[in-house]
């Protein structure tokens, strides 16, 4: 990892996806979140405040280590245990199959270079019962803004080390075997619609 996307990027991403509308979306997305949860793309640990008392065990997976200290304060404060791994999810995660009763995205199937892969190793470890709650950003249903969203994305690309505008969510979860079961499309408010194309919902399994 460079300068830049060791030190740099992370406190960016820290920053703006911790202001107070952004935990809002997260607190309405995880409020369904219960028992054994595996989260993919931990990040900075914005997500451990919103989770519910329903929460017993949260299990991480992260590929990057990213302003430790930060994380590790976060971590203490939290109400249950956390266990971290800093594995590639596209890779074989190694968790049992069927072993987590929630498993949860936010703002990470847009990094995920082998998206479907990872998919398809979070629904192998989710319970047959289980929830998979997402929180994500992708491609705009208006044509025109799509457009101007695949011409940024090589941008995109190098200056969110790795992040993508253009994909379309709901698509690449159905595709990987889930069934949605609430989906809401709405644009994240204050911010331009290229970059503020937001998917919240639920889904299971099929």
């Amino acid at each position: 990892m460079g300068f830049y996307s060791r030190h740099i990027f992370p406190r960016l991403l820290d920053w703006s996806l911790g202001n107070e509308e952004v935990k809002h979306q997260r607190a309405q997305a995880l409020a369904a979140a219960r028992g054994r949860v595996l989260e993919i793309g931990f990040g900075t640990g914005l997500n451990l405040p919103h989770y519910p008392d329903a929460v017993t065990t949260l299990v991480t997976v992260e590929p990057e280590r990213m302003l430790e200290k930060r994380v590790a304060k976060r971590i203490a404060e939290a109400r249950f245990p956390v266990e971290q791994f800093h594995l590639d999810a596209s890779g074989r995660l190694p968790f049992e199959a069927n072993g987590f009763d929630t498993v949860v995205t936010t703002f990470a199937l847009c990094t995920i270079l082998r998206v479907s892969a990872a998919l398809a190793e979070m629904r192998r470890a989710l319970k047959p019962t289980g929830i998979y709650i997402f929180l994500e950003h992708g491609r705009s249903d208006d044509p025109r803004v799509a457009r101007w969203q695949d011409r940024f994305n090589p941008i995109q690309n190098v200056v969110a080390c790795g992040c993508n505008i253009n994909r379309p969510i709901d698509r690449i979860i159905k595709d990987a075997g889930f069934e949605p079961t609430e989906l809401h499309r709405y644009l994240m408010p204050g911010v331009p619609q290229m970059f503020g194309e937001m998917y919240r919902g639920t889904a299971r399994k099929l």
